[in-house]
């Protein structure tokens, strides 16, 4: 039998890792969605050079052929898949409560917000907070570094979001925190004309689009360690002015079309993976004027520069991590060494660092009643006084004392004793119990 003929030979291959590395690695739905956009833009920037049979097959590519083709790539570089206080009570019954199957398909400017902790595990002290704002209609994100947790900053955090989104900031809509239920954000939203909602108490699917983004871009970006101090804060200001643009403009993202619920199976369907500028430039609420400033920036931004960018930015986070240290000097601005790097970069295995993970939470709580809890002193006074009996014979002794506590094992121990007579060829009746 003849092999079948290779459609995608190995220069695909490795133009796709590269558009892979290039994309910070996202799944192939996702990537299948980023390839026309990505490869007009490398090349637009000198960044790519694909010949006609190449191209064509990459823009043919699709999905599951996408995993396929990077699933060794993946392998060899260990890449793998990676979510109270008081209430301003008078303040918290004025806000109305929005759940998730309340919005509906709002136009841009209704977005969620919420604040991300960069305690490393540890509330002692100060440490640095990132708020996200995310819309409802496009996906578009944006995040601001707080020095502190504190409801001022927040609303200059909000402020300063509002001035750097591409539409009118409409609509905000909090969890129940006291740094956002009170009056400072209550007349910020007043004078600003926002419609000011929040989610139900320990509702966080209620939050579901912000809540995919703190995980998704905030602790993708910065991790799980401890950032305090004014440099952390001015360095995770840094990573997120260079990642808003990258994220904004190259990371397609799925979005949420129906659901629907068969008993217990719960069926999702979404819609084309897309970044949140062709969303807004798709949408009929968005005008033309905008939607030109959205394709002039596109034209003008270059996504291996930009993802440089996030890369030194990351590593400036080892020299303020929990506020000690002085930021490094800025990279120098070799593209070509960087995008060479790219190429093999899946070749070098990706272990990330400790505060990069999220710590594991020690399980020390038990999850099913102990059944020896009321007779455990009487099985540690039986083993004291002979230290050779078996564990058999110890349950046979419980089972005769306690026959309600044990019932499953006294009936279990009955059968055992049964048959082990039985093939002793003794004829014994034992009580049931």
């Amino acid at each position: 039998m003849r092999p079948r003929k290779r459609i995608y030979d190995e220069a695909v291959c490795q133009a796709l890792a590269l558009l892979w590395e290039a994309a910070d690695r996202i799944c192939g739905k996702r990537l299948k969605a980023l390839l026309p956009v990505l490869i007009e833009s490398m090349e637009r920037h000198g960044h790519l050079r694909l010949s006609p049979v190449v191209r064509s097959a990459l823009l043919d590519i699709s999905a599951a052929t996408v995993d396929r083709l990077l699933r060794p790539v993946r392998a060899a570089s260990g890449h793998s898949r990676r979510r109270r206080w008081g209430l301003g009570t008078a303040v918290r019954q004025s806000v109305p409560v929005r759940t998730f199957a309340d919005w509906g398909d709002p136009p841009p400017g209704y977005v969620e917000c919420d604040l991300v902790e960069h305690c490393g595990g540890a509330h002692e002290g100060s440490f640095v907070h990132s708020l996200t704002l995310t819309d409802i209609h496009s996906g578009w994100t944006e995040c601001a570094a707080l020095v502190v947790r504190e409801q001022t900053l927040v609303v200059a955090g909000i402020s300063l979001i509002r001035q750097q989104l591409p539409f009118a900031l409409r609509g905000l809509d909090t969890d129940n925190d006291s740094v956002f239920m009170n009056e400072t954000l209550q007349s910020y939203c007043r004078e600003h004309r926002l419609e000011w909602t929040r989610s139900r108490a320990y509702r966080k699917n209620d939050q579901a689009w912000v809540e995919q983004k703190n995980g998704a871009i905030v602790r993708r970006l910065a991790g799980y360690g401890r950032l305090s101090g004014l440099n952390a804060t001015a360095t995770l200001g840094r990573l997120y002015q260079s990642a808003r643009w990258y994220v904004n403009f190259f990371q397609p993202s799925f979005k949420l079309a129906s659901k629907q619920r068969h008993g217990t199976l719960v069926r999702r369907h979404y819609h084309a993976p897309l970044t949140p500028c062709q969303r807004l430039l798709a949408s009929p609420y968005v005008d033309e004027g905008i939607k030109d400033q959205l394709r002039q920036q596109f034209a003008a931004l270059d996504p291996v520069a930009l993802l440089k960018a996030i890369r030194d930015t990351q590593q400036a986070f080892a020299a303020v991590d929990d506020g000690h240290g002085q930021p490094p000097a800025r990279a120098t601005d070799d593209l070509s060494a960087f995008l060479d790097g790219l190429a093999t970069a899946w070749q070098n295995v990706d272990h990330p660092p400790d505060r990069r993970r999220k710590a594991a939470t020690k399980h020390w709580w038990r999850s099913r009643v102990d059944p020896f809890e009321h007779s455990w002193s009487l099985v540690e006074g039986w083993l004291q006084a002979e230290p050779e009996t078996t564990a058999k014979t110890l349950m046979l002794r419980l089972c005769e004392q306690f026959p309600d506590a044990h019932g499953c094992a006294t009936a279990y121990l009955a059968t055992a004793r049964a048959t082990m007579a039985q093939r002793a060829g003794q004829t014994t009746h034992f009580p049931s119990q």
